[in-house]
């Protein structure tokens, strides 16, 4: 008996040890990964802002196949939510609990485990950089002294579990966002009445390469020069292309902003005033990234071919954007009509 009595008090003092043990155990962590995502960081925030994003990228759905997930009554911005249940992976929800475009993401996770339930922050970082945008995704809490205890018997850390999960989500998250911004259409519209008219533009020469990059602060600076002087705008931005040259690999084009008259600029400036004939033209539309709009005018010209049309030779071609960078973030939304002066 006094064995037994011995044996017990040992065991009462090896679980007293144990309990002091991982009572006292910091129980206080934080996991974080950033990657780099050539995308632009409008982009990046609102396919980790809407929730509904979430289950083509997360990590954890596709390791259980049982998962139900529920969206809230709002998917996107402070308040959104969406919760999950899972035999094999246990209950939880998510709810943001701020969202500030687009550099910041402050979220509150809840798992219900057999262990019971515990919280933890969440945050999203998003930063823009050269080449697109530096996300980065951490979480922070406390372990309660069940989780603790449970850990103390698990080959990994918390951390060690969560760092692999994190980096496969925002590899995931590349992935789609890449094919989002892959995704592009060309439709040859057919021959149509040009109004034409006058414009505001300026001209340069560069390499057919530096065209897409060029344009944009051009059309500032015609957009400026405009504003500054009260000259009514009336149209999209639009490029037209005085010579390409593919065997030097060089392009002279103009960027211009449609005007309502004729506007006559003093001798010295570098914005000028020109006009458009009213004529038919072909009409193509390019739904993508400009880096697509090589195969676009191919497109256009390959329809001329087949349709026996006849290009008029001393006109330019000319092609209106509807939409741009900073207008929309997503490439594959950018809307770029092409036109080609045939008789």
């Amino acid at each position: 008996m006094k064995i037994l009595k011995y044996l017990f008090f040992l065991l009462l003092i090896v679980i007293i040890a144990g309990s002091i043990y991982i009572a006292t155990k910091d129980g206080d962590y934080q996991v974080e990964e950033t990657k780099v995502i050539t995308a632009p960081v409008e982009m990046v925030f609102q396919e980790v802002n809407e929730l509904k994003n979430w289950e083509n990228w997360e990590p954890w759905s596709a390791e259980a196949d049982d998962m139900i997930i529920e969206y809230g009554a709002k998917t996107s911005g402070d308040s959104a939510t969406y919760s999950w249940k899972s035999e094999s992976a246990g209950d939880g929800e998510i709810k943001t609990i701020a969202a500030k475009p687009y550099s910041e993401i402050e979220q509150e996770i809840t798992f219900k485990t057999s262990f019971g339930e515990s919280t933890s922050d969440v945050y999203w970082e998003f930063k823009e950089i050269e080449n697109g945008t530096e996300v980065t995704w951490g979480i922070t809490g406390h372990q309660s002294f069940m989780e603790k205890l449970a850990f103390t018997f698990q080959e990994q850390s918390i951390s060690e579990m969560m760092r692999p999960k994190f980096q496969k989500g925002l590899n995931n998250m590349e992935s789609v966002i890449l094919n989002k911004m892959d995704k592009y259409t060309i439709n040859v519209d057919g021959v149509i009445q040009h109004g034409g008219g006058y414009y505001m533009y300026t001209t340069t020469a560069s390499k057919i390469s530096q065209v897409d990059e060029k344009m944009a602060p051009m059309f500032t600076e015609v957009s400026t020069y405009m504003d500054e002087n009260g000259i009514e705008k009336n149209g999209n931005p639009f490029v037209l292309y005085n010579d390409w040259n593919e065997t030097s690999g060089t392009a002279i084009f103009s960027a211009g902003i449609f005007t309502s008259s004729e506007v006559i600029t003093p001798a010295e400036s570098e914005i000028l005033n020109g006009f458009i004939p009213n004529q038919k033209v072909l009409k193509t539309t390019l739904k993508g990234d400009y880096k697509n709009l090589k195969e676009a005018w191919d497109t256009a010209y390959n329809y001329i071919a087949e349709n026996d049309l006849e290009v008029i030779e001393d006109a330019q071609n000319f092609e209106v954007h509807l939409t741009s960078p900073e207008q929309v973030a997503n490439p594959a939304k950018w809307i770029t009509h092409l036109y080609i002066p045939v008789k």
